[in-house]
């Protein structure tokens, strides 16, 4: 599976996302009432605002704290190569983010876990809120889908089956692939960012993720995993 792809020509990459606002009583009046209309459906019971440390998952009341990109070394053995880009400044970080993208081929194909529902979308939409230029590998509007160059490693898993949703904890555990999650969760990201203060911990989760889907990526090739030596983390 996956052999007509080439792993050298490939980015790996995910994001962490927290709420706009440390709590729901910070929120500007206006935004607070459309985050209630917003949400209404899916707190059921559960009041805006307790709800609310679950914004990060909305483009429009979250923001990106940290995208990490894996990239693929060939060699006598294969690597992996991680970098992230992260601070407070969401539009310094895109921009950062997007200038390294664009300094990439054109060809080059972009894979997440759940990418197509969450990471591609949301980087998008924050970019564009933030006033930041799309890289080419951005820019899917008008194209089919056989030409864009967007990896899923939960779509594939889904052979066509869209009624299901994997989580890459679960993958990762019938795989025997070190688990991303040994520290913190995504639920817990919020946390750690407005509480805990500590957007190194963050980078850290969000990098071994990347390093998580990588695996998967070879794995779903029959390949062996990665070597611990060989995945390097820069910057």
């Amino acid at each position: 599976m996956l052999e007509q792809y080439d792993l050298g020509n490939m980015m790996v990459l995910d994001i962490e996302t927290v709420p706009q606002y440390p709590s729901h009583d910070m929120v500007p009046e206006h935004l607070q009432h459309l985050w209630d209309a917003k949400t209404q459906y899916q707190r059921k019971e559960e009041p805006a605002e307790t709800f609310y440390e679950r914004a990060g998952i909305w483009a429009e009341f979250g923001k990106i704290v940290c995208i990490s990109v894996g990239i693929f070394l060939n060699g006598k053995k294969t690597g992996l190569r991680v970098k992230s880009y992260a601070g407070d400044d969401e539009k310094e970080l895109l921009e950062d983010f997007s200038r390294m993208l664009s300094s990439q081929p054109a060809s080059i194909i972009l894979c997440a876990h759940n990418g197509k529902e969450f990471d591609f979308p949301y980087i998008c939409r924050r970019m564009l809120i933030n006033g930041v230029q799309f890289p080419p590998h951005l820019q899917i509007a008008g194209k089919k889908p056989w030409e864009i160059n967007h990896l899923d490693t939960m779509e594939l898993w889904k052979f066509g089956d869209y009624k299901s949703y994997t989580s890459l904890s679960l993958l990762t555990a019938i795989f025997d692939i070190p688990t991303p999650k040994d520290d913190i969760d995504g639920s817990q990201v919020g946390h750690v960012y407005w509480v805990e203060k500590d957007l190194p911990r963050i980078c850290t989760y969000c990098q071994k993720d990347v390093v998580a889907t990588a695996q998967l990526l070879r794995k779903y090739r029959g390949e062996p995993l990665i070597e611990e030596e060989c995945i390097t983390v820069v910057g």
